[in-house]
């Protein structure tokens, strides 16, 4: 029996009651062509102006000359419910270029009948039908830029069905997506069709945006378990899966499950996690009741012990135990392979699978495959003789064909134009023309010599921007284990001034680690951070490298180019250790810039007990990237971790740059006085998203005190204090459960104060927050904060900060941290 499910439109609202068809991708490559070589080597955050590749040129050429698309029947493989994402949005990452689509269907009922106006906006293209006639082609196929057009639905007075074409060219991350915003007055129904009874739909839809991890951590010896605001009005089958990192998404899950939640749970067990590795990993899930689906993707934090490991005084014992890790645990990619090989391990089978993965990857030139480049070229060019006759042969002939720059012909979606990038693709030419210098290389019709001596210029440039400007994905936890891919080999192969170069590059990325490492966990403001390294803690692949080189902290499955630190004998120098462990009654402040045209400066603030670090000043107003700004960090456990961002996403477990947690959708005012930080942001008149919000998962803190307008978290003898403009609003339900505090209104401040707290008092802590005192003025675009025993900070939108009515300049231009350590001078 099918029935009808209603879901009420209002005025500026988007539909997203939708059946779906099934997801079809397929490989859309254009012709192989060579591009101009437009890198500037001046890299910003965010910056995609690349020009268009083959397979966008091919793309607009065939939609260009193609007929209207042909209105086909489909079959319902999903619903699309009305939950966080005002978007109909399937956007995701594709390493190899792929032409996407889904049809989609709804029925809109309006209160009369007529032409009744309708925004659509989508990167790709939408084609739309109702009752069977085509009535639009909005078709931009710009890569992830949004395009909007206004059109008018003829809409029957007793519903019409609107059937929708959504397609897109996919190269690498894609925005894949649908708005259909009702711009008309009065109500708009959108009904479809359905097995399930109403109550079990709108119990379905609940389900999903309800549906989150009982923990922000979970062990080895829990189960995973889901939780759910409300009872459940029906039984629900949960299928769930754990796949793997995005570079080996290709691969099976790690752990696959279907359940059956009862009617009446709040929660559910999907099973034992004894088998899964630690990681911060996605979790898909598809919902079902009857025939009716719904897909969600979550996440979720595995770490099998809290307190950080104890790696010993020698660094090259260090490295030892952490490359034999590595070769037994690490992610099944080629850094393993170069593990495995350096400790000996014969060639077996699973390194066999991880070599023709790897070649894979690079010989169908897949977007990331200068990341694996890299040290396969290490491990041939060091272990050549490990490896059978046929696996030799077969790495040499993906050498001497891969694709080194976008100047020689090809037509994949390789990106060869930021930071990481860039360097990976010059270390790859760099080291192959070195291996084989007399060999023709079939994608250039070079000698390897002559590639060399590309390479060593190239690399000239890439090393002169970045010790002029810094890195703009500075302290990255997502994006240094990438830097190390290409300046470890480059310290390892690099001959001269090209290794000298390196070596200072390493010095200065394994400075900033050791300022921003507490606790053994890798912290801090980021130039480009997803949530899946904001909300790890010890889990990123960084992390493991601080513990490395500075001996305390935890080890993971991440081989990206831990390994390559582990073989050489590079050494990151002596006097870093007194900044990454500051003595117990010790701050230590620092100052330094970073990225093209100062893009951040960076201030810092670190005891033995809490970290807080900023980006400052920036560009207000503006859209942001993945920019993480503000920080904290306690040293007594690895997850009590807090920060405040403007949402750039609807979804709380969204992937958009900026997301939800990473990056903020409009940048703030930031500024930083040693331990107190004040955030203020303008987000105009009428913004996407309202307020501006913290994270600050309670349960991982040893105590909290949430009031009107101040949240007072304290772990161990470390205080943190977050104080909002106006009143504190937490999230009670769904995702943001016992993580999030909003400040509404479209203009919002906050204020961050980190402590040492004497003999663990949370009662001092919550009397201080009380006798904060932070004002904004909207119309002046002020944020002040005073307090008995302080200075008072204001911050103005356009001025920066004042310390007493004192204008606070930056106090450096350098690149080398401006680093002062003394006693702290005031308790709480």
């Amino acid at each position: 029996m099918t029935d009808l499910a209603q879901f009420p439109v209002a005025s500026g609202e988007t539909v997203t009651a939708f059946a779906l068809g099934p997801l079809e991708a397929w490989r859309f490559n254009g012709t192989e062509t060579t591009a101009a070589d437009n890198v500037d080597y001046k890299f910003i955050n965010g910056f995609v102006d690349v020009g268009d590749l083959p397979c966008r040129v091919a793309t607009w050429n065939e939609v260009r000359n193609r007929p209207t698309p042909q209105l086909d029947p489909f079959d319902t493989v999903a619903t699309n419910l009305p939950g966080a994402n005002r978007r109909l949005d399937f956007s995701g990452f594709w390493h190899l270029p792929h032409r996407l689509s889904r049809w989609c269907k709804t029925r809109l009922v309006p209160e009369t009948a007529g032409d009744h106006p309708f925004r659509v906006s989508t990167c790709g293209g939408v084609n739309i039908w109702v009752d069977g006639v085509h009535v639009v082609a909005h078709e931009p196929f710009a890569r992830n830029t949004a395009h909007d057009v206004d059109v008018l639905l003829a809409l029957a007075a007793d519903g019409s069905d609107v059937v929708i074409l959504l397609e897109d060219m996919a190269e690498r991350d894609t925005s894949f997506f649908l708005e259909l915003t009702w711009l008309g007055s009065g109500a708009l129904m959108s009904l479809l069709e359905t097995s399930a009874d109403a109550q079990e739909l709108e119990n379905l839809m609940r389900i999903a945006r309800e549906a989150r991890p009982e923990k922000v951590v979970f062990c080895k010896s829990d189960d995973l378990v889901l939780m759910f605001d409300t009872p459940l009005d029906a039984a629900v089958t949960i299928d769930a899966a754990v796949h793997q990192s995005v570079h080996l998404s290709h691969k099976p899950p790690r752990f696959k499950a279907t359940v059956v939640a009862p009617k009446g749970a709040t929660q559910v067990s999907l099973g034992s996690l004894a088998d899964l590795n630690d990681a911060y990993h996605p979790l898909k899930l598809t919902l079902s009741i009857g025939d009716s689906r719904v897909h969600q993707s979550i996440g979720f934090a595995l770490l099998s012990d809290q307190s950080p490991r104890d790696l010993g005084d020698d660094i090259e014992a260090r490295k030892a135990t952490a490359l034999h890790f590595a070769a037994a645990k690490g992610e099944l990619r080629t850094g393993r392979l170069l593990a495995a090989l350096a400790t000996g391990r014969p060639f077996d089978g699973a390194l066999q699978d991880i070599l023709d993965d790897t070649l894979q990857g690079i010989n169908d030139r897949r977007d990331c495959s200068d990341f694996v480049m890299v040290p396969l070229l290490w491990a041939y060019g060091v272990y050549r003789d490990q490896f059978p006759i046929d696996a030799a042969n077969r790495i040499e002939q993906a050498i001497l064909n891969y694709r080194y720059w976008m100047t020689e012909p090809g037509n994949d979606a390789m990106w060869f134009w930021s930071e990481n990038h860039v360097l990976c693709f010059h270390v790859s030419e760099y080291i192959a023309g070195g291996l084989m210098p007399d060999a023709v290389f079939g994608g250039s019709g070079l000698t390897g010599a002559e590639h060399r001596e590309l390479a060593t210029e190239r690399l000239g440039k890439w090393f002169a921007s970045v010790e002029g400007h810094g890195l703009a994905e500075w302290n990255s936890a997502a994006y240094y284990p990438v830097d190390f891919i290409g300046l470890l080999a480059l310290y390892h192969w690099g001959e001269g001034d090209i290794k000298s170069r390196a070596t200072l590059i390493l010095d200065r990325l394994f400075a900033m680690i050791a300022l921003h490492n507490i606790g053994g966990v890798s912290a801090g403001t980021m130039g480009r951070a997803y949530d899946k390294e904001l909300r790890a803690g010890p889990l990123t692949e960084l992390t493991p490298f601080a513990a490395v080189a500075f001996g305390r902290g935890w080890l993971n499955d991440g081989v990206a180019s831990l390994p390559m630190l582990c073989i050489c004998d590079y050494q990151p120098p002596r006097h870093l250790s007194d900044w990454a462990a500051v003595p117990t009654g010790q701050a230590l402040t620092a100052q330094y810039v970073q990225g093209f045209d100062t893009a951040a400066r960076l201030s810092l603030y670190k005891t033995a007990r809490v970290q807080l670090s900023a980006s400052v000043d920036g560009t207000p107003g503006h859209k942001g990237h993945q920019q993480h700004l503000v920080d904290v960090q306690c040293a007594g456990a690895p997850f009590a971790r807090a920060w405040i961002n403007h949402p750039g996403d609807d979804d709380p477990w969204g992937g958009n740059r900026p997301s939800y947690w990473a990056g903020n959708g409009t940048m703030p005012r930031v500024g930083m006085e040693a331990s107190r930080c004040l955030l203020l942001s303008d987000l105009g008149a009428a913004p996407r998203i309202g307020f501006t919000h913290a994270y600050a998962p309670v349960d991982q803190f040893d105590d909290a005190v949430i009031g009107d307008d101040f949240i007072a978290l304290r772990s161990g003898a470390a205080g943190v204090i977050l104080k909002a403009s106006g009143p504190i609003v937490p999230v009670t339900d769904g995702p943001g459960q016992g993580i999030e505090y909003r400040c509404f209104g479209t203009s919002t401040g906050w204020a961050v104060t980190v402590c040492d707290l004497p003999d663990d008092q949370m009662q001092t802590l919550v009397t201080r927050a009380k006798g904060q005192n932070l004002t904004l003025d909207a119309a002046a675009q002020q944020l002040t904060l005073t307090e008995t025993g302080q200075p008072s900070l204001m911050l103005d939108y356009r001025r920066g900060l004042y310390r007493d009515q004192k204008h606070v300049l930056f106090s450096t231009a350098s690149l080398e941290p401006q680093v002062t350590v003394r006693a702290i001078d005031t308790p709480v």
